[in-house]
């Protein structure tokens, strides 16, 4: 069946979302660590967000920069197609934030089209706290040749494969998953919630949150590669290949794939027995 071609709006490129304001409590980064089943203690108290945490206080702003160059009609079309974090800082309860985002480019393919959305976390003082790039596909429409910029690269280097990895995790999801992480994140897409819905979009029925596996990836990396400290988490990247249902057991292997001056950088993948669930992870820990 021909990819149908629809018109994506560039004279949106570029424009930022309003700003939101965002206040962090202690209590909702603790009911996010325990939505994601996160170890660490300064998390689960608390104290600290947990990395994919940074998501939250820019979810609201994420969807309307999509939207504002794919036609609204295509929402029910939409998934997650990659996210990269690059942290500055950590956030920590009693954080003010403000965030905003912008589509930056879009791109058509024969499957479908990716929009690429940036966004900025900052403090009410203008400290940068965090950056995110989001990429939009929209399955099955064809947006024509691309226009703008892509997100950064993290393509996963096949000859590591070669080597032992040097980190393993084993990780499950748990039944009731989805309906501990929505209210916990705010992220209320009925295709984690409803098993009819699910269905009707053309999936095996409620499938876990994109980023809520992202999440354990991420504190994953954190208690084995960084020490348990959150804040010498630079990046962390992942194209999430394909969806994760309630129950499953989940392996995540790390393989150390570039030194620089103060930090370490690992690429990791995520599998469901044979099948990758993530692919081209990326994190990048400081020394």
């Amino acid at each position: 069946m021909t990819t149908p071609t629809v018109a994506f709006d560039a004279a949106a490129i570029g424009e930022w979302t309003d700003p939101e304001h965002f206040e962090v409590t202690a209590e909702r980064i603790a009911e996010y660590a325990a939505a994601t089943n996160d170890p660490c203690p300064q998390h689960l108290s608390g104290e600290v967000a947990p990395p994919v945490f940074a998501v939250v206080p820019v979810f609201f702003s994420m969807a309307p920069a999509a939207l504002s160059v794919a036609p609204v009609e295509l929402l029910m079309k939409l998934v997650h197609g990659e996210q990269d974090f690059l942290f500055h800082r950590p956030i920590v309860a009693g954080d003010k934030l403000v965030v905003r985002a912008k589509p930056i480019g879009f791109e058509g393919r024969e499957n479908g089209s990716s929009v690429v959305i940036y966004a900025e976390t900052r403090t009410e003082a203008g400290e940068l706290v965090n950056e995110q790039w989001m990429t939009a596909f929209f399955r099955r429409v064809d947006a024509g040749p691309g226009v703008g910029a892509l997100a950064p690269g993290h393509k996963f280097d096949d000859a590591l494969h070669v080597a032992e990895p040097v980190v393993v995790a084993d990780q499950r999801i748990d039944e009731d998953q989805t309906f501990r992480y929505s209210p916990a994140s705010g992220d209320p897409m009925p295709i984690h919630l409803d098993e009819e819905i699910a269905q009707m979009s053309g999936l095996p029925g409620i499938i876990n949150h994109g980023l809520c596996t992202m999440a354990f990836t991420s504190w994953a990396a954190v208690m084995e590669l960084a020490d348990g400290d959150t804040a010498r988490l630079r990046r962390l990247a992942v194209r999430f290949a394909k969806p994760v249902l309630p129950g499953a057991e989940m392996r995540t292997k790390f393989w150390r794939a570039a030194d620089a001056e103060g930090s370490t950088s690992y690429a990791f993948e995520t599998a469901v027995g044979a099948d990758l669930v993530i692919k081209d992870g990326l994190v990048v820990i400081s020394d």
